[in-house]
């Protein structure tokens, strides 16, 4: 099969050395509680770039040469022995698995329990755009916000992939929702249900925001910072731009130093978070088919709508991340492979 490979890290700002290179590879092995998936569609995420520089290495310790990409929309072609929920035609999407990624490539297995029907309403480009920033919505705003109808919640970044998303299921779950954005997409995310939006050009979202029950954090040290101070008493601050925190150091069964490190780099925040009676966690999103399953229905409805801004072909899977890495994109980019 054809597929793009990392064969070395490369630092940010290395140009060439830094390209995933299109091989044939032997086709992938199927475990038994897996399903082959011929891929339709491949969601492109900062993700991908991250891991191709290197910036994981500690916590994701890849062995190369590696298939890079996490979301995945296609047909099953085979299943494992163990596999009960899934058969040879069926139409699927999914976040693969940390250690079996693999979406930039014409054939990749993905774990059954990880694995969702994809929504019968969407096409495989559109589907292939949800998976990632879906279950990192749902992660931070259902499974550890506790998000409840009447709270306030402060989505940054509201035109990108995860805030395209996030805004929609905090409305759906009744919360006033504040983001993030420049003026050209100030129609986009009120269209989503922003009620209200911050132009990160001219305003300070401090001097606007107060009293909110929940931040989702997706910038950097400055904003994580400034995003203590516009929550209530009690409220809870959750990053998926880190620092990671003691109880992600847990979960991840990293080796003791790398637990130090991460202890030691979320420390600060930690310490401001106390003083203000408020909390702050590390949200690293995981693979997971039951809450992909719960979101579909969503899909379906068209409760939620998915925001593609770009598909590209397969052959230009490069330049789909280049795009990406620029923070232009409006919504999800996405390469088509098949």
């Amino acid at each position: 099969m054809k597929a793009f490979l990392l064969e070395r890290y490369g630092a940010a700002g290395k140009g060439a050395g830094r390209a995933l290179r299109l091989a044939d590879v032997p086709s992938p092995q199927l475990r038994d509680d897996e399903v082959l998936v011929q891929v339709h569609a491949a969601g492109v995420n900062l993700l991908d770039s991250k891991i191709r520089d290197g910036a994981f290495k500690l916590i994701l310790p890849y062995r190369l040469p590696l298939i890079l990409g996490h979301d995945v929309a296609g047909t099953v072609v085979k299943v494992g022995a163990r596999v009960q929920q899934f058969k040879a035609g069926d139409e699927v999407y999914a976040r693969t698995d940390d250690f079996r990624i693999g979406t930039f490539a014409e054939l990749v297995p993905v774990k059954e329990a990880s694995l969702a029907l994809k929504p019968k309403g969407l096409t495989m480009e559109e589907a292939a755009s949800i998976p990632l920033v879906a279950l990192t919505a749902w992660q931070v705003l259902v499974a550890k916000a506790n998000l409840q109808p009447g709270q306030k919640v402060f989505i940054q970044a509201g035109s990108g992939g995860v805030g395209t998303f996030a805004i929609q299921l905090a409305k759906h779950l009744g919360a006033t929702v504040a983001t993030t954005t420049s003026a050209a997409n100030v129609d986009l995310v009120k269209s989503l249900g922003a009620d209200v939006v911050v132009d990160y050009r001219t305003q300070d979202f401090e001097d606007v925001l107060r009293d909110y029950d929940v931040v989702l954090n997706s910038q950097d040290g400055k904003t994580l910072d400034k995003s203590l101070r516009v929550l209530k008493s009690g409220g809870k601050l959750i990053s998926i731009s880190g620092p990671p925190d003691p109880e992600f150091g847990k979960d991840s069964g990293a080796p003791w130093f790398v637990k130090l490190v991460m202890r030691m780099l979320s420390s600060g925040v930690r310490r401001k978070a106390k003083r203000r009676g408020v909390s702050f966690s590390f949200l690293f999103m995981k693979a997971n088919g039951s809450q992909l399953r719960e979101i579909t229905p969503l899909l379906d409805a068209g409760v939620i709508r998915p925001v593609v801004d770009r598909v590209f072909p397969f052959e230009s899977t490069n330049q789909a991340m280049a795009y990406v890495e620029a923070g232009r994109a409006k919504g999800k980019v996405v390469v088509k492979v098949r």
